[in-house]
């Protein structure tokens, strides 16, 4: 088994590179699916829900090669219904199987996914938007079975506001005949990412980044070369690093405009945020000031930024609020925080953090992959040594984390135990 040890209270300075994005990766490797073609995709983070995906798919008959950042896939000869649950069952993203099977397909089954655990992610608006389609849909033994004589395009209204929802149904949608029209659906910058690739494969969506989004029926697609967007969670990430343990870094291979959400808040507590084309510069001598943060959808505070956020609060001056309206159960992971000595009350979906007390290096569990990250930036943050074990849930989605910080001056290494 690996840990990650920090020695922790150093400042953080120079410049790291970020990877391609996770959440848009797993999707658009699952849409190849539909192409029945040969693609190739660039930018792909090398974390561990690439490797499972792309293990799952060549588990059902696609050929793979990969070079580092690139993946070439060719699913041409992949079968239907022939995922291994005992693979599915670890990741959260295999769900997209669903979508991917049943457009090209029409038909799928696929065994409940697996993830991070913190609280009830239920696929029900999946099944509403297969359902209106024209498919049937049920649950048996531990499956997902779905199934059509045809796929017709129609319209759905998502209950709420669900990324893999509107995935799934993107995924399920491009062969139906004719028109399909979501509404209320994510706006996620990987949504964006997934469109685009499947439209340069021949696909005829617009309307992505925005509620609404129509996907006009094709009749077949085409493979492509695509390269994935950077990686805004963790972009954002690095940059609540920077703030919480000072000093200068400048993050490359981002965009932006993706990071409104988190620069906006970062610069409300003090800390010098700069934009460049295609960079950030994050920069903290001083105090931060306490903030009240909640989560929302995309274009909103992310949720997968909480964990990190709640982090970086603690070094702050003064109480701040940090409330989570997306997932429930999402605060697992303050009893790990507290073991440094941070202050953090709970109450309900709020936590409510009274910075500014020196906080010391502790042994801590990582519990779902964001939360993971919390306790890095912890340990980067705080005097003395942090150990950090489970980081097989950090690596789910950071690509070479403990490298990129060291780049930085971090005294951090994984170790074997």
């Amino acid at each position: 088994m690996d840990k990650i040890v920090i020695n922790g209270a150093k400042p953080l300075n120079g410049t790291v590179e970020i990877s391609g994005a996770k959440n848009a990766a797993l999707p658009i490797l699952m849409g190849t699916i539909l192409t029945a073609d040969n693609c190739v995709i660039e930018n792909v983070p090398e974390i561990l829900d690439v490797d499972l995906t792309l293990e799952i798919l060549e588990k059902m008959g696609a050929k793979v090669r990969r070079d580092h950042t690139t993946v070439e896939i060719d699913t041409s000869d992949i079968l239907p219904c022939r995922s291994p649950y005992e693979l599915v069952s670890r990741m959260r993203g295999s769900t997209y199987l669903i979508g991917a099977e049943l457009g090209r397909f029409k038909k799928a089954k696929v065994g409940m996914t697996g993830g991070c655990n913190f609280g009830i992610r239920p696929i029900d608006q999946h099944v509403k938007g297969f359902k209106a389609l024209g498919a049937e849909v049920a649950t048996l033994g531990g499956f997902v079975e779905a199934k059509a004589e045809r796929l017709v395009g129609t319209e759905v209204y998502f209950d709420i506001v669900s990324v893999g929802a509107t995935v799934n149904v993107i995924l399920a949608s491009v062969f139906a005949e004719g028109t399909t029209v979501l509404e209320n659906v994510a706006r996620e910058p990987h949504i964006v990412d997934l469109a685009n690739f499947l439209n340069a494969c021949g696909a005829n969506i617009i309307g992505a980044g925005t509620d609404t989004i129509k996907i006009k029926g094709v009749e077949k697609l085409h493979g492509c070369t695509y390269a994935i967007i950077p990686d805004m969670i963790e972009a954002g990430t690095f940059m609540f690093a920077a703030a919480a343990a000072g000093g200068e870094v400048k993050i490359n291979n981002v965009i932006p405009k993706h990071l409104d959400s988190i620069s906006a808040k970062l610069s409300e507590m003090g800390v010098y945020v700069e934009e460049l084309d295609d960079a950030i510069i994050v920069k903290r001598e001083g105090d931060m000031k306490s903030i009240n943060v909640k989560t929302r959808p995309y274009p909103g505070f992310p949720t997968d930024m909480q964990p990190q956020m709640t982090a970086l609060l603690c070094f702050a001056k003064g109480d701040s609020k940090v409330t989570e309206a997306v997932w429930e159960n999402r605060f697992r992971y303050v009893e790990e925080l507290r073991k440094t000595g941070a202050n953090i009350d709970i109450a309900g979906d709020t936590a409510i953090i009274h910075g500014g007390t020196e906080l010391v290096g502790a042994p801590m569990r990582s519990v779902d992959l964001r939360a993971g990250a919390a306790m890095v930036i912890m340990g980067l943050a705080a005097n003395g040594r942090t150990e950090i074990v489970d980081i097989h849930t950090i690596e789910r989605g950071y690509d070479n984390i403990v490298k990129k910080f060291r780049s930085l001056g971090a005294d951090i290494r994984k170790v074997s135990f």
